[in-house]
């Protein structure tokens, strides 16, 4: 935990050589997803600290591929996650490290580069914000609750509405901020209709060490179906049941071009 805390903020601290940067040469992937310099120099650091400390170990990441090992242990990697913000300034983007083996996530960092602020936690090693140990809130009902997305146009209309008719306060701080968030006890739940592995990889663990609930939206402990739900545990199943709309597949053929939260 300590080692993926420490190269994955290596890593976030390298990025912000170029962040708010009016030259960032961006780049588009062949989902029309953007790239920069940027995303790539951070993940080729992950992947030299990786070869360096841990050898043996696979590594799978956004920029250069990979795959997840499913008898030993594997690092997965999204540089920047929310690079589409990042490119245009926002300050919310993260850096996302995740090493998984045969029984499931086994550590998870999410550090903010901008805001100097980093998130790690370990399987039965709780987690951590620095020397504080965080926790989710406490916060018993939908009503009332501070939900996030990273995207609402991977929503149903059907979900969003029963969302916001049962008294969730909606808001649009996503990707890895708004599982930050549920984490620290800030927000009481975090909804991705689409994404990516790498973007998840880290929540099941920091979830479970902060006492919260992941899952994805069926309502399996699964981070590799391209779509996750992180609450405090409390509102878990009735932000599930509000999510019961139109298959999965049909929300993927909704999502605009360049919309996943894996950018």
């Amino acid at each position: 935990m300590e080692a993926a805390r420490d190269i994955a903020a290596e890593a976030g601290a390298l990025t912000l050589r170029w962040f708010g940067r009016h030259d960032l040469g961006v780049a588009h992937k062949r989902d029309g997803t953007e790239v920069t310099e940027a995303d790539r120099a951070a993940e080729r650091l992950v992947r030299d600290r990786i070869a360096e400390q841990f050898p043996d170990d696979a590594v799978f990441g956004e920029e250069e591929g990979g795959s997840i090992r499913p008898d030993g242990r594997t690092w997965i990697v999204d540089p920047i996650d929310g690079t589409r913000g990042f490119v245009r300034g926002v300050p919310l983007y993260a850096t996302l490290v995740a090493l998984v083996d045969p029984d499931g996530p086994l550590v998870g960092v999410i550090d903010l580069p901008v805001l100097g602020q980093t998130l790690a936690a370990g399987r039965g090693a709780g987690c951590w914000f620095g020397d504080h140990r965080c926790s989710v809130s406490d916060h018993p009902e939908l009503n009332g609750a501070l939900v996030n997305t990273s995207d609402y146009n991977t929503f149903e209309p059907s979900q969003f509405e029963a969302l916001c008719s049962r008294g969730a306060m909606m808001r649009t701080w996503g990707d890895a901020y708004g599982y930050f968030l549920v984490a620290t006890g800030q927000a009481e739940a975090m909804i991705d209709p689409v994404c990516e592995t790498w973007d998840l990889a880290p929540m099941p663990v920091i979830m479970a060490e902060s006492g919260g609930t992941f899952t994805d939206v069926a309502g399996q402990p699964e981070y590799r179906n391209r779509n996750g739900v992180a609450t405090n545990g409390l509102v878990h199943a009735a932000v599930l049941d509000a999510m019961q709309g139109p298959s999965d597949s049909q929300a993927a053929a909704r999502r605009p071009q360049g919309a996943a939260h894996g950018e």
